[in-house]
């Protein structure tokens, strides 16, 4: 059995200043991710990542390159395709002045605004967890293999079953 996929960084190694993390999950490992999202087979899947100093907390930046297998939402064979993602992502711990607030009250949504940083719950960053989350969102949930085409031909109406019956009194001697 594989063990799950985690990459932890500590708050306390970025004392020391960036770290450069690279990623790559072994084939058990990717066929674990593959199931947990919801693919036929993940390849491959390379991540480059820097961790630096972000006030009291971090910051994650980087990006993937992966190769995944899906099935195609209109001819429903499998096939494979690359995926590539950037991850910018602010952490920082729970008592920080930093960490976003709820107020209980109404939210106000800026979609040109930076994220607020997630909120640690301990000192420990799961660097995977975020890859995954970030690779998840970049799945096309109905997938479309290339040259893939859509060729309806709706079927004769089926009878109703009362117009059966009317026809089968007309036939009747």
């Amino acid at each position: 059995m594989s063990q799950p996929w985690n990459t932890r960084v500590r708050l306390h190694e970025l004392a020391r200043g960036a770290l450069s993390v690279r990623l790559e999950p072994d084939a058990a490992q990717r066929a674990k991710l593959a199931y947990d999202l919801g693919l036929e087979s993940l390849p491959a899947l390379t991540v480059q990542l820097a961790v630096k100093p972000w006030f009291d907390g971090a910051e994650i930046t980087g990006g993937f390159d992966a190769v995944v297998e899906q099935i195609c939402a209109v001819s429903l064979e499998a096939f494979e395709h690359p995926l590539a993602g950037r991850i910018g992502i602010r952490l920082v711990p729970a008592d920080s002045p930093h960490a976003p607030q709820p107020d209980g009250g109404e939210l106000e949504y800026d979609p040109d605004a930076p994220d607020p940083p997630d909120v640690l719950e301990s000192d420990i960053i799961d660097l995977a967890a975020y890859v995954v989350e970030h690779l998840a969102l970049e799945i096309d949930p109905f997938a479309r293999k290339p040259g893939a085409t859509f060729d309806y031909t709706p079927r004769d109406e089926p009878e109703s079953p009362f117009a059966v019956l009317k026809k089968l009194k007309r036939d009747k001697p």
